[in-house]
């Protein structure tokens, strides 16, 4: 049985779009092969130009499924982060079942649905296709930042000057930037 936490930015949370959320996430325990207990986060946000945004995050013991969607209209949105929540399922579920097996534990995570619509990806295999190699400098994250847009690049990976450890500067959708800090 999935929980749900339902928070709302600038938008107050009314039972007519809780049952709504609640009533589509209801769909994804059908892929689980033991309903599980779960506490799934939905935060829903507005924005001055009447976009909205919603964000799904169930996090389960060893497996996290998260999506987030943007659109005009709240429902519209609601119903496309299940549908990719779904997808994610489909794609990943014989790969998360086998890594479950791998670890001991032998009841299979998902079951086997058939899908609604085709989904050529499915048993698509993760592919590498180019690496690289580079030694990491030495600096601060405002001189990697500097660094990364130089650069072109999404994100810059680099030792942090202070502590000596791995660190990674991103930059986010909505232009700012985050720092992924190791230990």
């Amino acid at each position: 049985m999935i929980k749900y936490e339902i928070r709302g930015e600038n938008i107050e949370v009314t039972g007519a779009i809780r049952e709504h959320i609640e009533k589509k996430l209801d769909k994804l325990e059908r892929y689980f092969a033991n309903r599980p207990n779960a506490q799934a986060h939905v935060n829903i946000k507005t924005y001055n130009n009447s976009k909205a945004k919603i964000e799904v995050t169930i996090p389960f013991k060893d497996l996290t499924l998260r999506a987030e969607e943007r659109h005009d209209d709240l429902y519209a949105a609601t119903d496309l982060i299940v549908d990719k929540l779904e997808r994610q399922i489909r794609k990943h579920k014989t790969k998360v079942n086998r890594k479950f097996r791998e670890k001991g534990i032998e009841q299979d995570v998902f079951n086997h649905v058939e899908p609604t619509q085709p989904d050529h990806d499915e048993e698509d295999d993760i592919k590498i296709i180019k690496s690289k190699q580079f030694s990491l400098k030495p600096m601060d994250a405002e001189e990697a930042v500097l660094q990364m847009n130089m650069l072109g690049h999404d994100f810059y990976i680099f030792t942090d000057a202070e502590t000596d450890e791995t660190s990674i500067v991103y930059r986010r959708k909505d232009d700012k930037y985050g720092l992924i800090e190791t230990k």
